[in-house]
Protein backbone atom coordinates (compact mmCIF):
# COMPACT_ATOMS: atom_id res chain seq x y z
CA UNK A 1 0.00 0.00 0.00
CA UNK A 2 1.46 3.51 -0.72
CA UNK A 3 2.21 6.81 1.00
CA UNK A 4 2.24 9.87 0.11
CA UNK A 5 6.13 10.20 1.08
CA UNK A 6 6.63 7.61 -1.46
CA UNK A 7 7.89 9.32 -4.77
CA UNK A 8 10.37 11.36 -2.07
CA UNK A 9 11.80 8.02 -0.68
CA UNK A 10 12.61 6.66 -4.09
CA UNK A 11 14.14 9.48 -5.43
CA UNK A 12 16.41 9.24 -2.61
CA UNK A 13 17.50 5.82 -3.08
CA UNK A 14 17.86 6.24 -6.95
CA UNK A 15 19.70 9.92 -6.84
CA UNK A 16 20.51 10.66 -3.37
CA UNK A 17 22.71 13.32 -4.55
CA UNK A 18 20.32 15.12 -6.97
CA UNK A 19 18.56 18.48 -6.18
CA UNK A 20 15.03 18.47 -4.45
CA UNK A 21 14.44 21.71 -2.75
CA UNK A 22 15.80 25.18 -3.07
CA UNK A 23 15.22 28.28 -1.41
CA UNK A 24 17.69 31.27 -2.25
CA UNK A 25 21.49 29.94 -1.53
CA UNK A 26 19.99 26.49 0.56
CA UNK A 27 20.01 23.63 -1.02
CA UNK A 28 18.17 20.13 -0.43
CA UNK A 29 19.44 16.80 -1.92
CA UNK A 30 16.92 14.34 -1.77
CA UNK A 31 18.80 12.09 0.29
CA UNK A 32 18.83 15.00 2.83
CA UNK A 33 15.23 15.96 2.66
CA UNK A 34 14.44 12.24 3.16
CA UNK A 35 16.62 11.76 6.46
CA UNK A 36 15.34 15.32 7.99
CA UNK A 37 11.67 13.95 7.15
CA UNK A 38 12.44 10.66 8.69
CA UNK A 39 13.84 12.64 11.53
CA UNK A 40 10.80 14.90 11.82
CA UNK A 41 8.48 11.62 11.68
CA UNK A 42 9.99 9.91 13.81
CA UNK A 43 9.88 12.78 16.17
CA UNK A 44 6.22 13.15 15.85
CA UNK A 45 5.89 9.27 16.65
CA UNK A 46 7.59 10.25 20.21
CA UNK A 47 4.69 12.54 20.78
CA UNK A 48 1.84 9.98 20.70
CA UNK A 49 1.07 10.63 17.30
CA UNK A 50 -0.13 7.62 15.24
CA UNK A 51 -1.78 6.70 11.81
CA UNK A 52 -4.73 8.74 11.26
CA UNK A 53 -4.25 11.51 14.03
CA UNK A 54 -4.39 14.89 12.93
CA UNK A 55 -1.14 17.18 12.57
CA UNK A 56 -2.22 21.02 11.98
CA UNK A 57 1.11 22.73 10.33
CA UNK A 58 0.89 26.69 10.22
CA UNK A 59 4.42 27.57 8.11
CA UNK A 60 5.52 29.32 4.99
CA UNK A 61 6.93 28.69 1.85
CA UNK A 62 10.49 27.32 3.16
CA UNK A 63 12.05 23.82 3.56
CA UNK A 64 11.33 23.30 7.04
CA UNK A 65 7.57 23.36 5.51
CA UNK A 66 8.28 20.31 3.55
CA UNK A 67 10.11 18.56 5.99
CA UNK A 68 7.00 18.82 8.57
CA UNK A 69 4.52 18.17 5.60
CA UNK A 70 6.29 14.66 4.66
CA UNK A 71 7.49 13.99 8.25
CA UNK A 72 4.05 13.91 9.06
CA UNK A 73 2.99 12.01 5.93
CA UNK A 74 5.51 8.83 6.77
CA UNK A 75 4.05 8.27 9.31
CA UNK A 76 0.61 8.28 8.22
CA UNK A 77 -1.02 11.30 9.66
CA UNK A 78 -3.47 13.47 8.33
CA UNK A 79 -1.73 17.19 7.67
CA UNK A 80 -4.05 19.73 8.03
CA UNK A 81 -2.27 23.19 6.52
CA UNK A 82 -3.29 26.73 7.47
CA UNK A 83 -2.48 30.14 6.40
CA UNK A 84 0.95 31.59 8.10
CA UNK A 85 -1.58 34.95 8.98
CA UNK A 86 -4.26 32.70 10.77
CA UNK A 87 -5.54 34.35 14.34
CA UNK A 88 -5.60 32.25 17.40
CA UNK A 89 -9.17 32.16 17.35
CA UNK A 90 -8.98 30.50 13.65
CA UNK A 91 -6.24 28.35 14.43
CA UNK A 92 -8.16 27.08 17.64
CA UNK A 93 -11.82 26.71 15.31
CA UNK A 94 -9.78 24.37 12.99
CA UNK A 95 -7.79 22.14 16.12
CA UNK A 96 -11.21 21.67 17.75
CA UNK A 97 -12.97 20.97 14.57
CA UNK A 98 -10.51 18.39 13.45
CA UNK A 99 -9.21 17.02 16.47
CA UNK A 100 -5.56 17.72 16.34
CA UNK A 101 -3.43 15.77 18.16
CA UNK A 102 -0.39 18.07 17.80
CA UNK A 103 0.27 21.70 16.26
CA UNK A 104 2.88 22.41 13.97
CA UNK A 105 4.08 26.16 13.62
CA UNK A 106 6.62 28.49 12.18
CA UNK A 107 8.47 30.64 14.89
CA UNK A 108 6.84 33.74 13.74
CA UNK A 109 3.09 32.63 14.20
CA UNK A 110 4.17 31.16 18.30
CA UNK A 111 2.65 33.52 19.71
CA UNK A 112 -1.41 32.84 18.25
CA UNK A 113 -0.62 28.79 18.31
CA UNK A 114 0.47 29.17 21.95
CA UNK A 115 -2.95 29.83 23.16
CA UNK A 116 -4.40 27.67 21.07
CA UNK A 117 -1.93 24.69 22.67
CA UNK A 118 -2.02 26.14 26.08
CA UNK A 119 -5.97 26.29 26.38
CA UNK A 120 -6.26 22.46 24.41
CA UNK A 121 -3.62 20.72 26.65
CA UNK A 122 -1.99 19.94 22.90
CA UNK A 123 2.13 20.08 21.99
CA UNK A 124 3.08 23.00 20.22
CA UNK A 125 6.50 22.13 18.03
CA UNK A 126 7.83 25.06 16.53
CA UNK A 127 9.31 25.53 13.43
CA UNK A 128 12.93 27.47 13.24
CA UNK A 129 14.83 28.75 10.45
CA UNK A 130 17.17 25.88 9.54
CA UNK A 131 16.42 23.23 12.66
CA UNK A 132 17.17 19.66 12.33
CA UNK A 133 14.24 17.24 13.81
CA UNK A 134 15.94 15.60 16.48
CA UNK A 135 13.88 13.49 19.17
CA UNK A 136 12.54 9.71 18.69
CA UNK A 137 14.37 7.70 16.46
CA UNK A 138 14.32 8.30 12.85
CA UNK A 139 11.48 6.63 10.33
CA UNK A 140 12.73 3.62 8.53
CA UNK A 141 10.41 3.73 5.59
CA UNK A 142 7.05 5.12 5.08
CA UNK A 143 4.06 3.16 6.77
CA UNK A 144 1.95 1.86 4.48
CA UNK A 145 -1.37 3.80 3.67
CA UNK A 146 -5.00 2.50 2.32
CA UNK A 147 -5.37 3.94 -1.11
CA UNK A 148 -8.63 6.13 0.14
CA UNK A 149 -7.48 7.05 3.65
CA UNK A 150 -7.06 10.61 3.94
CA UNK A 151 -4.06 12.41 3.78
CA UNK A 152 -4.60 15.75 3.82
CA UNK A 153 -7.50 18.06 5.83
CA UNK A 154 -7.52 21.99 3.66
CA UNK A 155 -9.95 24.26 5.23
CA UNK A 156 -12.31 26.61 2.38
CA UNK A 157 -12.26 29.73 3.18
CA UNK A 158 -15.67 29.62 4.85
CA UNK A 159 -17.94 32.16 2.18
CA UNK A 160 -20.78 30.08 2.83
CA UNK A 161 -20.37 29.70 6.66
CA UNK A 162 -18.18 28.37 9.00
CA UNK A 163 -14.59 26.60 7.25
CA UNK A 164 -15.19 23.17 6.27
CA UNK A 165 -12.32 20.57 5.86
CA UNK A 166 -11.85 19.15 2.53
CA UNK A 167 -10.54 15.66 3.00
CA UNK A 168 -7.94 14.84 -0.05
CA UNK A 169 -7.04 11.40 -0.06
CA UNK A 170 -3.33 9.24 -0.59
CA UNK A 171 -4.91 8.31 -4.16
CA UNK A 172 -6.27 11.92 -4.54
CA UNK A 173 -2.83 13.01 -3.71
CA UNK A 174 -0.47 10.30 -5.59
CA UNK A 175 -2.82 10.37 -8.71
CA UNK A 176 -3.37 13.87 -9.44
CA UNK A 177 0.87 14.62 -9.26
CA UNK A 178 1.11 11.67 -11.33
CA UNK A 179 -1.47 13.18 -14.40
CA UNK A 180 0.47 16.57 -13.84
CA UNK A 181 3.72 15.37 -14.61
CA UNK A 182 2.37 13.58 -17.78
CA UNK A 183 0.06 16.73 -18.86
CA UNK A 184 3.18 18.93 -18.19
CA UNK A 185 5.88 16.63 -19.44
CA UNK A 186 8.10 17.01 -16.44
CA UNK A 187 11.29 14.91 -16.27
CA UNK A 188 13.55 14.77 -13.37
CA UNK A 189 15.90 17.29 -15.65
CA UNK A 190 13.32 19.99 -14.85
CA UNK A 191 13.68 22.81 -12.10
CA UNK A 192 10.56 23.58 -11.16
CA UNK A 193 9.61 27.55 -8.97
CA UNK A 194 7.13 29.19 -7.25
CA UNK A 195 5.84 31.54 -5.05
CA UNK A 196 2.90 30.47 -4.21
CA UNK A 197 1.97 29.48 -0.43
CA UNK A 198 2.40 25.70 0.12
CA UNK A 199 -0.40 25.43 2.51
CA UNK A 200 -2.74 26.33 -0.31
CA UNK A 201 -3.99 23.39 -2.24
CA UNK A 202 -2.58 25.32 -5.70
CA UNK A 203 1.18 25.33 -4.10
CA UNK A 204 1.00 22.08 -2.09
CA UNK A 205 -0.76 19.67 -4.81
CA UNK A 206 0.04 21.04 -7.74
CA UNK A 207 3.66 22.17 -7.11
CA UNK A 208 5.28 20.32 -4.74
CA UNK A 209 3.22 17.17 -4.99
CA UNK A 210 4.09 16.63 -8.76
CA UNK A 211 8.08 18.05 -8.28
CA UNK A 212 9.03 15.91 -5.90
CA UNK A 213 6.49 12.45 -8.34
CA UNK A 214 8.49 13.74 -11.35
CA UNK A 215 12.04 13.59 -9.46
CA UNK A 216 12.89 17.24 -10.39
CA UNK A 217 13.61 20.04 -7.83
CA UNK A 218 11.69 23.15 -6.72
CA UNK A 219 12.58 26.30 -5.85
CA UNK A 220 10.55 28.44 -3.04
CA UNK A 221 10.04 31.66 -2.91
CA UNK A 222 8.55 33.20 0.77
CA UNK A 223 6.88 36.06 0.32
CA UNK A 224 6.40 36.30 -3.30
CA UNK A 225 7.94 39.73 -4.41
CA UNK A 226 7.75 40.30 -7.86
CA UNK A 227 11.49 41.30 -8.75
CA UNK A 228 12.32 38.45 -6.64
CA UNK A 229 10.83 35.90 -8.51
CA UNK A 230 12.10 37.22 -11.87
CA UNK A 231 15.83 36.82 -10.11
CA UNK A 232 14.90 33.17 -8.42
CA UNK A 233 13.90 32.10 -12.32
CA UNK A 234 16.94 33.57 -14.09
CA UNK A 235 19.43 32.23 -11.36
CA UNK A 236 18.12 28.97 -10.65
CA UNK A 237 17.83 28.33 -14.49
CA UNK A 238 14.12 27.57 -13.87
CA UNK A 239 12.16 25.51 -16.81
CA UNK A 240 8.67 25.79 -15.47
CA UNK A 241 6.99 28.09 -12.26
CA UNK A 242 3.56 28.25 -11.42
CA UNK A 243 1.41 31.31 -10.02
CA UNK A 244 -1.89 33.34 -10.40
CA UNK A 245 -2.88 35.83 -12.49
CA UNK A 246 -1.45 39.30 -9.97
CA UNK A 247 1.84 37.43 -10.02
CA UNK A 248 2.01 37.55 -13.74
CA UNK A 249 0.84 40.71 -13.81
CA UNK A 250 3.19 42.09 -10.98
CA UNK A 251 5.95 40.72 -13.04
CA UNK A 252 5.13 42.72 -16.14
CA UNK A 253 5.25 45.66 -14.01
CA UNK A 254 8.63 45.44 -12.25
CA UNK A 255 10.63 43.58 -15.30
CA UNK A 256 12.89 46.29 -16.28
CA UNK A 257 15.50 45.07 -18.24
CA UNK A 258 14.86 41.46 -17.98
CA UNK A 259 14.02 39.52 -20.61
CA UNK A 260 13.98 36.33 -23.00
CA UNK A 261 18.05 35.83 -22.66
CA UNK A 262 17.61 36.01 -18.99
CA UNK A 263 14.72 33.21 -19.27
CA UNK A 264 16.67 30.75 -22.07
CA UNK A 265 15.86 28.16 -19.92
CA UNK A 266 11.98 28.35 -19.28
CA UNK A 267 9.78 26.61 -21.47
CA UNK A 268 6.59 27.46 -19.40
CA UNK A 269 4.41 28.71 -16.50
CA UNK A 270 0.92 27.12 -15.11
CA UNK A 271 -1.43 29.50 -14.11
CA UNK A 272 -4.31 29.01 -11.94
CA UNK A 273 -6.51 29.75 -9.16
CA UNK A 274 -8.19 32.49 -10.93
CA UNK A 275 -9.25 33.59 -14.03
CA UNK A 276 -6.22 34.96 -16.84
CA UNK A 277 -6.78 37.94 -18.48
CA UNK A 278 -5.72 37.68 -22.07
CA UNK A 279 -3.55 40.45 -22.33
CA UNK A 280 -1.56 39.53 -19.49
CA UNK A 281 -1.23 36.08 -21.36
CA UNK A 282 -0.17 37.77 -24.27
CA UNK A 283 2.43 40.19 -22.35
CA UNK A 284 4.08 37.98 -20.82
CA UNK A 285 4.64 35.21 -23.26
CA UNK A 286 6.14 38.35 -25.70
CA UNK A 287 8.01 39.82 -22.98
CA UNK A 288 9.24 36.40 -21.56
CA UNK A 289 9.50 34.20 -24.63
CA UNK A 290 7.20 31.41 -22.13
CA UNK A 291 3.99 29.81 -23.11
CA UNK A 292 1.68 30.08 -19.82
CA UNK A 293 -0.93 27.18 -19.68
CA UNK A 294 -4.04 28.48 -17.81
CA UNK A 295 -5.73 25.56 -15.93
CA UNK A 296 -8.79 25.15 -13.29
CA UNK A 297 -9.34 23.16 -10.14
CA UNK A 298 -10.65 23.59 -6.78
CA UNK A 299 -9.63 22.63 -3.42
CA UNK A 300 -11.82 19.83 -3.35
CA UNK A 301 -10.49 18.45 -6.78
CA UNK A 302 -6.93 18.93 -5.61
CA UNK A 303 -6.37 21.59 -7.53
CA UNK A 304 -6.65 20.45 -10.95
CA UNK A 305 -9.22 19.22 -13.06
CA UNK A 306 -8.47 20.89 -16.34
CA UNK A 307 -5.49 22.39 -18.25
CA UNK A 308 -4.37 23.70 -21.73
CA UNK A 309 -1.50 21.44 -22.86
CA UNK A 310 2.03 22.55 -24.81
CA UNK A 311 0.90 21.13 -27.65
CA UNK A 312 -3.03 22.47 -27.73
CA UNK A 313 -3.86 25.90 -26.29
CA UNK A 314 -7.00 27.91 -26.74
CA UNK A 315 -6.24 31.33 -24.71
CA UNK A 316 -9.21 32.28 -23.08
CA UNK A 317 -10.18 28.80 -21.98
CA UNK A 318 -8.55 26.76 -19.19
CA UNK A 319 -8.17 23.83 -21.31
CA UNK A 320 -9.42 20.21 -21.58
CA UNK A 321 -10.28 18.09 -18.51
CA UNK A 322 -7.30 16.41 -17.52
CA UNK A 323 -6.91 12.31 -18.09
CA UNK A 324 -9.65 10.06 -16.26
CA UNK A 325 -11.49 13.45 -15.69
CA UNK A 326 -14.90 14.34 -16.62
CA UNK A 327 -16.81 17.35 -17.27
CA UNK A 328 -20.48 18.36 -17.35
CA UNK A 329 -21.84 21.45 -17.59
CA UNK A 330 -25.41 21.36 -16.35
CA UNK A 331 -28.49 23.29 -16.12
CA UNK A 332 -29.77 24.31 -12.74
CA UNK A 333 -32.42 21.48 -12.78
CA UNK A 334 -29.17 19.44 -13.46
CA UNK A 335 -30.03 18.10 -17.51
CA UNK A 336 -26.67 18.32 -19.08
CA UNK A 337 -26.18 20.94 -21.80
CA UNK A 338 -24.69 21.11 -25.08
CA UNK A 339 -21.94 22.92 -25.96
CA UNK A 340 -22.20 26.71 -26.29
CA UNK A 341 -24.48 26.64 -23.41
CA UNK A 342 -23.13 28.11 -19.99
CA UNK A 343 -24.63 26.62 -16.48
CA UNK A 344 -22.88 25.12 -13.54
CA UNK A 345 -19.50 23.09 -13.96
CA UNK A 346 -19.49 19.71 -13.39
CA UNK A 347 -16.59 17.38 -12.71
CA UNK A 348 -15.46 13.56 -11.78
CA UNK A 349 -12.28 11.99 -11.79
CA UNK A 350 -9.37 10.89 -9.50
CA UNK A 351 -8.55 14.39 -8.13
CA UNK A 352 -11.91 14.88 -6.77
CA UNK A 353 -12.36 14.95 -2.81
CA UNK A 354 -13.22 12.16 -0.56
CA UNK A 355 -15.87 14.48 1.14
CA UNK A 356 -16.15 17.24 4.01
CA UNK A 357 -14.27 16.28 7.24
CA UNK A 358 -17.59 15.68 9.70
CA UNK A 359 -20.02 17.08 7.41
CA UNK A 360 -22.11 14.42 5.72
CA UNK A 361 -24.61 16.56 4.56
CA UNK A 362 -22.39 19.24 3.08
CA UNK A 363 -20.82 16.32 1.35
CA UNK A 364 -24.51 15.15 0.19
CA UNK A 365 -25.16 18.20 -1.19
CA UNK A 366 -21.49 19.01 -3.37
CA UNK A 367 -20.72 15.36 -4.29
CA UNK A 368 -23.51 13.18 -6.08
CA UNK A 369 -22.65 9.56 -7.52
CA UNK A 370 -19.22 11.23 -7.84
CA UNK A 371 -19.66 14.09 -9.41
CA UNK A 372 -18.77 17.44 -7.48
CA UNK A 373 -20.96 20.76 -8.47
CA UNK A 374 -18.62 23.16 -8.52
CA UNK A 375 -20.03 25.93 -8.17
CA UNK A 376 -19.01 28.16 -11.62
CA UNK A 377 -20.40 28.75 -14.46
CA UNK A 378 -18.98 27.51 -17.27
CA UNK A 379 -19.73 26.25 -20.81
CA UNK A 380 -17.87 23.81 -23.31
CA UNK A 381 -17.20 24.37 -26.63
CA UNK A 382 -17.07 22.22 -30.20
CA UNK A 383 -13.68 21.09 -29.30
CA UNK A 384 -14.13 20.63 -25.44
CA UNK A 385 -12.15 23.15 -23.87
CA UNK A 386 -13.48 24.61 -21.01
CA UNK A 387 -14.28 28.53 -20.60
CA UNK A 388 -15.24 29.46 -16.80
CA UNK A 389 -17.40 32.53 -17.41
CA UNK A 390 -17.99 33.48 -13.85
CA UNK A 391 -18.80 31.56 -9.78
CA UNK A 392 -22.80 31.44 -9.62
CA UNK A 393 -22.84 33.73 -6.88
CA UNK A 394 -20.60 36.65 -8.61
CA UNK A 395 -23.19 36.81 -11.85
CA UNK A 396 -24.65 39.81 -12.27
CA UNK A 397 -28.33 40.66 -12.93
CA UNK A 398 -28.78 44.38 -14.34
CA UNK A 399 -32.23 45.15 -15.77
CA UNK A 400 -32.94 41.41 -16.32
CA UNK A 401 -29.63 41.22 -18.01
CA UNK A 402 -27.30 38.79 -17.08
CA UNK A 403 -23.54 40.37 -16.54
CA UNK A 404 -20.76 38.11 -16.37
CA UNK A 405 -17.70 39.92 -14.13
CA UNK A 406 -14.91 38.09 -15.75
CA UNK A 407 -16.01 39.18 -19.37
CA UNK A 408 -16.17 42.92 -18.08
CA UNK A 409 -12.65 42.65 -16.58
CA UNK A 410 -11.43 41.20 -19.56
CA UNK A 411 -11.89 44.21 -21.80
CA UNK A 412 -10.96 46.55 -19.10
CA UNK A 413 -7.94 44.94 -18.35
CA UNK A 414 -6.52 46.24 -22.01
CA UNK A 415 -6.85 49.62 -20.97
CA UNK A 416 -2.75 50.49 -20.50
CA UNK A 417 -3.25 52.42 -17.45
CA UNK A 418 -5.40 49.55 -15.74
CA UNK A 419 -2.91 47.44 -13.15
CA UNK A 420 -5.63 45.37 -11.80
CA UNK A 421 -9.63 45.29 -11.66
CA UNK A 422 -12.69 43.73 -9.83
CA UNK A 423 -15.93 43.96 -11.11
CA UNK A 424 -18.46 43.41 -8.92
CA UNK A 425 -22.64 44.14 -8.35
CA UNK A 426 -23.86 46.93 -6.14
CA UNK A 427 -27.39 46.91 -4.96
CA UNK A 428 -29.68 49.21 -7.39
CA UNK A 429 -33.21 50.70 -7.04
CA UNK A 430 -34.07 50.55 -10.61
CA UNK A 431 -31.60 48.12 -12.10
CA UNK A 432 -31.41 45.50 -9.04
CA UNK A 433 -27.80 45.73 -9.41
CA UNK A 434 -25.34 48.06 -11.36
CA UNK A 435 -22.24 47.28 -12.42
CA UNK A 436 -19.71 48.56 -10.62
CA UNK A 437 -15.42 48.36 -11.37
CA UNK A 438 -12.68 48.68 -8.33
CA UNK A 439 -9.52 49.55 -10.39
CA UNK A 440 -6.15 50.20 -9.36
CA UNK A 441 -3.92 51.91 -11.90
CA UNK A 442 -0.65 52.56 -12.92
CA UNK A 443 1.83 54.91 -10.99
CA UNK A 444 0.58 58.12 -12.12
CA UNK A 445 -2.05 57.88 -14.20
CA UNK A 446 -5.25 59.46 -13.91
CA UNK A 447 -8.43 58.59 -15.93
CA UNK A 448 -11.73 60.18 -15.40
CA UNK A 449 -14.69 57.61 -15.07
CA UNK A 450 -16.48 59.09 -17.69
CA UNK A 451 -13.92 58.85 -20.17
CA UNK A 452 -13.58 54.98 -18.55
CA UNK A 453 -17.25 54.49 -19.41
CA UNK A 454 -17.05 56.08 -23.03
CA UNK A 455 -13.91 53.94 -24.13
CA UNK A 456 -15.42 50.70 -22.29
CA UNK A 457 -18.83 51.24 -24.54
CA UNK A 458 -16.40 50.65 -27.71
CA UNK A 459 -15.94 46.81 -26.71
CA UNK A 460 -19.15 45.98 -24.08
CA UNK A 461 -22.78 45.93 -24.47
CA UNK A 462 -24.21 49.33 -22.92
CA UNK A 463 -25.79 46.97 -19.81
CA UNK A 464 -22.64 45.60 -19.30
CA UNK A 465 -20.34 48.92 -18.88
CA UNK A 466 -19.05 49.85 -14.93
CA UNK A 467 -21.49 53.33 -14.57
CA UNK A 468 -19.75 52.78 -10.96
CA UNK A 469 -16.04 53.22 -10.26
CA UNK A 470 -13.76 53.45 -7.78
CA UNK A 471 -9.74 53.76 -7.92
CA UNK A 472 -7.66 52.46 -5.30
CA UNK A 473 -3.96 51.82 -4.54
CA UNK A 474 -4.33 47.95 -4.44
CA UNK A 475 -7.06 45.27 -4.56
CA UNK A 476 -7.31 43.45 -1.83
CA UNK A 477 -5.85 39.71 -1.97
CA UNK A 478 -5.87 36.23 -0.63
CA UNK A 479 -2.42 33.94 0.57
CA UNK A 480 -2.44 32.70 -3.42
CA UNK A 481 -2.42 36.45 -4.44
CA UNK A 482 -6.07 35.69 -5.95
CA UNK A 483 -7.99 39.02 -5.64
CA UNK A 484 -11.19 38.45 -2.80
CA UNK A 485 -13.71 40.30 -4.09
CA UNK A 486 -15.58 39.52 -0.36
CA UNK A 487 -13.52 42.04 0.82
CA UNK A 488 -14.60 44.64 -1.31
CA UNK A 489 -16.85 47.09 1.03
CA UNK A 490 -18.38 49.09 -1.57
CA UNK A 491 -20.07 51.57 0.64
CA UNK A 492 -16.69 51.67 2.76
CA UNK A 493 -14.62 52.43 -0.27
CA UNK A 494 -13.09 55.60 -0.76
CA UNK A 495 -11.49 57.19 -3.66
CA UNK A 496 -12.99 59.51 -7.35
CA UNK A 497 -16.23 57.93 -7.89
CA UNK A 498 -18.53 57.92 -11.53
CA UNK A 499 -21.50 60.28 -10.89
Amino acid sequence: MPNVTGPLWEHAAARPDAVAVKAGAEVWSYARLRDACAAFGGELRAHGVRAGDRVLLVAPTVPEFVVAYFGAQSIGAVVITMNTMATAFEIDYVAEDSGARLLVVWHEVRQSAQRVADERGLHLRVLEPGAAAGEGAPVRSPVDRDRQSTAVLLYTSGTTGRPKGVELTVANILDTARILVDHLQLTADDRCGTGLPLFHVFGQASCLNAALAAGCSISLLSPFEPLAMLEMIRRDRLTLVAGVPTMWNAMLHVAGDFGPDDFADLRMASSGGASLPGEVLKAFSERFGCTILEGYGLTESTAAATCNSPEQQRVGSVGKPLPATEIEVRAPEGAVLPAGEVGEVHLRGPSVMKGYWNRPEATAADLVDGWLRTGDLGRLDEDGFLHVVDRAKDLIIRGGYNVYPREVEEVLHQHPDIVEVAVVGVPHEQYGEEVAAVIATRPGAEIAPEELRAWAKEKLSAYKVPHLVRFVDALPKGPTGKVQKRALDWETLTSRSAP
